[in-house]
């Protein structure tokens, strides 16, 4: 009763087409931002050709991965694998990041694929039984961290052709400093998680039924190679649908907020154009950031903020910044840092808590990875002046 009086008295405060009204503005004012310096038909064909760029090219690759992935870690449940890695790394995850042992196995995974892998693990009820309802959300954040590691990392050691074999210290320097920006993250979404579900609840099984199988009718030898590695596509391939709205409405945005004008400055309607504002945003911020990260040049601040909506767009300016000789081995390292830790999270983070069924805490996992980036970065700045004070940088 007293719930029904509250809505009569907010209803006569505030008419029912008040609502709308501010939301048509709001959304108006949005994309006002992209409409104004491209025109109301190139903003509109930029999203739609850039939302079909990323299906074709991420999404299905994304999808890809999840299936090989999912293939994989139902072979090494079947096996008992991820029990062994569980009992052999548990001495080392917990203390580090909080996290069961198994979760060593989603940053192997993450780390030599991209940042959604882990999901398929975690819709592995196997590998759930491991953890507890306040560690599946930070599945996130960790998964994240490593995400796009082996990629980054060879980027980076491709260009020691120009920059010199100090690049593989600087890389070395990003993957430890990712680890402590892992640990950071992490552990702040898991102190955010203890307090809405406690400690001793157990982690919640997937939707899907698990049926169990007596031992004595599993197939034998190969037939049950095969049959766990089709089981296990078969999930990737659910995750796959699964992540495709979210991924295309947040990654087009932010790719537009990232991307800025073709060459001569005329909007084409064509995918990867925008009006590059997040790179403008790191020149307002600069003065926080280059403290910080120890840049050595203004433009290099264009990194770590295009970094947060793509980190494939993060590393083509990178190629640019080596080719016109404004980046120095420190940047590098906190380059690899950035790039590989916050590896376009703004883009995935929201679908990745969506297919965990934890959407209620978004906020809160951006907010502990955008402070995990941070401190990612800053590790690998500091991390490298120290080793370049002992060993000499050539």
């Amino acid at each position: 009763m007293n719930h029904i009086r509250k809505e009569a008295r907010t209803s006569k405060r505030f008419p029912w087409y008040i609502t709308p009204i501010i939301f048509l503005i709001v959304f108006l004012l949005f994309f006002s931002i992209f409409v104004i310096p491209m025109g109301v038909g190139q903003a509109i064909n930029t999203l739609m050709n850039t939302a079909y760029y990323i299906l074709m090219n991420t999404v299905f690759y994304i999808m890809a991965i999840a299936v090989i992935a999912g293939a994989i870690s139902e072979l090494l449940s079947e096996y008992g694998v991820v029990r062994l890695i569980n009992v052999l790394l548990s001495p080392l995850m917990r203390p580090l990041f909080g996290m069961p042992g198994a979760s060593a196995l989603g940053v192997v995974t993450t780390y030599l694929s991209d940042n959604p892998a882990i999901l398929t693990l975690a819709n592995d009820r196997e590998f759930r039984r491991y953890f507890k309802a306040y560690q599946v959300p930070a599945l996130t954040n960790l998964g994240t961290a490593f995400g796009m590691g082996l990629i980054v990392t060879s980027s980076m050691l491709a260009l020691s052709i120009k920059l010199g074999g100090g690049v593989a210290w600087s890389a070395l320097c990003g993957n430890l400093g990712t680890i402590v920006g892992a640990i950071v993250s992490t552990r702040l979404m898991l102190y955010f998680m203890k307090k809405a579900y406690g400690t001793e609840a157990d982690a919640p099984m997937p939707d899907t039924p698990e049926k169990i199988i007596p031992e004595s009718e599993k197939p034998k030898g190969f037939l049950r190679v095969l049959n766990a590695l089709m089981e296990g596509g078969k999930k990737g391939v659910d995750l796959g649908l699964a992540i495709i709205p979210g991924v295309l409405v947040i990654c087009s945005l932010v790719m537009m907020l990232t991307y800025g004008p073709p060459a001569d400055g005329v909007y084409t309607g064509s995918a990867k154009e925008g009006i590059a504002l997040l790179p403008k945003i790191a020149e307002y911020i600069g003065f926080i950031l280059r403290p910080l990260f120890g840049f050595s040049t203004s433009e290099a601040l264009a990194v770590p903020v295009t970094a947060l909506g793509s980190a494939g767009a993060a590393l083509s300016l990178i190629t640019q910044f080596v080719a016109d000789g404004t980046v120095s081995l420190n940047d590098i390292a906190v380059f690899t840092a950035i790039c590989m830790c916050w590896s376009g999270f703004l883009s995935t983070h929201v679908s990745m808590m969506d297919a965990l069924k934890c959407n209620r805490f978004t906020g809160k996992a951006i907010l502990c990875h955008t402070i995990g980036g941070i401190a990612a970065g800053v590790s690998a700045h500091w991390l490298f002046v120290l080793i370049s004070l002992i060993i000499p940088m050539t």
